[in-house]
């Protein structure tokens, strides 16, 4: 962790004169206000009491040690303890991160623990970003550890999309804004590029055709992510068919709703698009929001604190303001679509099904769909479902693929080698699930160290950047099978390749199982190319086991 533990320990984490009880799971109702009524305490369930019989309770000051001690030794009760706290394991030292609601509002801390969106382009569509310095435009103070690239400039025409106005400043920061840097406030995707595509004025007003050229710029120049933090009224078919070019290139369009308080806006409500609607710290829909059957989720859109320019970005003006509008909620789901893009999550209709999935429900009537669509974002939930999918789903097709490539072997050799060994098993690990996928679960991956320790060895191109990883460079039968040519001669490199080899053909199969990769060509094609390349790789482990020469 980057910040120190406080001094008084017993402070930070115990809550103060709160215990929990774990009652033997045979008492009912009736035993446990006994249970309580002997000990002269109240009992709250916890979330899942009707289960496990666990209950809080407050004791009065001074009666700690003797109320634990004497429900240790009473028959009734399994477990009696101090009711401690914890929190994430990554806490940003932003000074102006605790005015930040929303971060916490969506589980950023928690997704922090799986993904910071390395590898990632999201492209701000919008006023511009303050993202250099040239001329009178300086870089964010608050952006510094942040990459930029190469954007363009509608307005102007040229390649320098400074922010003149504000508005894209103030909605980059909610993307990536630079994190854990003692400055300001913090970011979603923290380590994900920001590519400033302008498109609007100094006024904040731009053209149909503008934003349609800005998608496809951004599109056409390595964005994964475009946030469209813009809109009106019309359906232009231009701007459809920019959207349509870039959904077809793999890239995850997310667009705000609209401010109106009516229906939504385009291009939020266009086809393809991830349309948010905003909601307040207390998760109602704000007042200004557009609703409608086009809204997909809801987000974080009142209060929201970041940095941007003032004084039309000259002079080194800037402050941290509070910004209201769907233009807010907009950039947390183009965030949360960042952090698993990196997790190798690359099909725009994946991330969009991830992110609705897990998005927390306030609402389940058929009104409720219209203000919040599939729920309120929850950044961490959906990180944590996509590591988790990944890491079983990668096991358990090399547990399923080891099996079978072992009893191919045996049928081709009686004497061949068997899987059920270090020097197999290791680099199988390494290159099917990752040697030690579990880590996110223990080490948050915002060190780079963590992040490539998580990953297999297939993904580490996903640090390099997403639009490499959709060739699957890293996945497929050419590595193992050059391994082979070298070290066939060798016999303990044999169980090392077949064990690699295994382990590649489970990361190929998980593709194709959760089919949440898109390939450069396509859907198809890369599913094909996958199980051709798994079926080479299981028959290069095969063959590597059945040689015992």
């Amino acid at each position: 962790m980057p910040n120190p533990e406080p001094a008084d320990d017993s402070y930070v984490w115990e809550v103060p004169n709160e215990i929990v009880v774990d009652a033997k799971d045979d008492l009912g109702a009736a035993d446990l206000k006994k249970l309580a009524d002997d000990f002269g305490l109240t009992f709250s369930p916890t979330a899942l009491e009707a289960e496990t019989k666990e209950e809080l309770a407050e004791v009065p000051e001074g009666r700690m040690r003797a109320v634990l001690e004497a429900l240790q030794h009473d028959a009734r009760v399994e477990i009696a303890e101090p009711l401690y706290r914890e929190h994430a394991l990554f806490v940003p030292n932003d000074p102006m991160m605790k005015e930040q609601w929303n971060l916490t509002r969506i589980g950023s801390e928690r997704a922090w623990d799986y993904a910071t969106g390395r590898g990632v382009t999201v492209a701000v569509v919008d006023t511009g970003i303050a993202c250099e310095d040239h001329g009178p435009f300086t870089k964010g103070s608050d952006l510094k550890d942040t990459e930029c690239v190469a954007g363009w400039n509608f307005v102007a025409k040229n390649e320098h999309a400074n922010d003149d106005q504000g508005h894209g400043t103030h909605v980059a920061g909610t993307i990536a804004q630079s994190t854990n840097n003692g400055i300001g406030v913090a970011g979603i995707a923290f380590h994900a590029k920001l590519m400033p595509v302008k498109v609007l004025s100094a006024a904040g007003w731009g053209t149909t055709a503008d934003v349609a050229d800005g998608i496809r710029w951004a599109a056409d120049h390595g964005a994964q992510v475009i946030n469209l933090s813009l809109g009106g009224p019309r359906n232009a078919k231009i701007q459809q068919k920019a959207i349509d070019h870039a959904i077809a290139k793999g890239v995850t369009v997310v667009a705000a709703a609209g401010n109106s308080g009516g229906s939504v806006g385009y291009p939020g409500a266009s086809e393809g698009v991830i349309g948010v609607s905003a909601s307040d710290p207390n998760d109602k829909l704000a007042a200004f929001s557009s609703r409608g059957k086009q809204v997909d989720i809801a987000a974080p859109g009142v209060n929201v604190t970041q940095q941007t320019i003032c004084n039309k970005g000259r002079d080194k003006c800037e402050n941290f303001a509070a910004y209201n509008g769907t233009s807010m909620a907009s950039p947390h789901v183009a965030g949360a679509a960042a952090l698993l893009e990196s997790l190798g999550v690359t099909d725009p209709v994946a991330v969009e099904k991830a992110l609705k999935s897990t998005a927390r429900v306030v609402d389940t009537s058929e009104d409720g769909k219209l203000l919040y669509g599939s729920g309120i974002l929850d950044a961490g939930a959906a990180a944590a479902k996509v590591t988790l999918e990944h890491a079983v789903t990668r096991f358990l097709a090399l547990l399923g693929l080891t099996f079978l490539i072992a009893r191919w072997a045996k049928r081709k050799s009686a004497s061949a080698t068997h899987p059920w060994r270090a020097s197999y098993w290791i680099p199988a690990l390494a290159a099917g699930p990752g040697l030690l996928a579990f880590l996110p679960w223990v080490l948050p991956r915002v060190s780079l160290a963590a992040d490539i320790a998580a990953r297999p060895l297939a993904d580490l191109d996903l640090l390099l950047g997403v639009s490499l990883h959709k060739f699957l460079p890293l996945a497929n039968a050419i590595v193992p099978f050059a391994l082979m040519t070298l070290l066939f001669g060798v016999k303990k490199a044999r169980p090392v390749v077949a064990g690699l080899s295994a382990g590649m053909a489970a990361y190929l199969a998980s593709v194709i199982v959760l089919s949440d990769q898109l390939g450069p060509f396509g859907k198809a094609p890369m599913l094909v190319w996958c199980a051709a390349n798994a079926l080479v790789c299981a028959w290069i482990a095969k063959t590597n086991l059945a040689e015992s020469k």
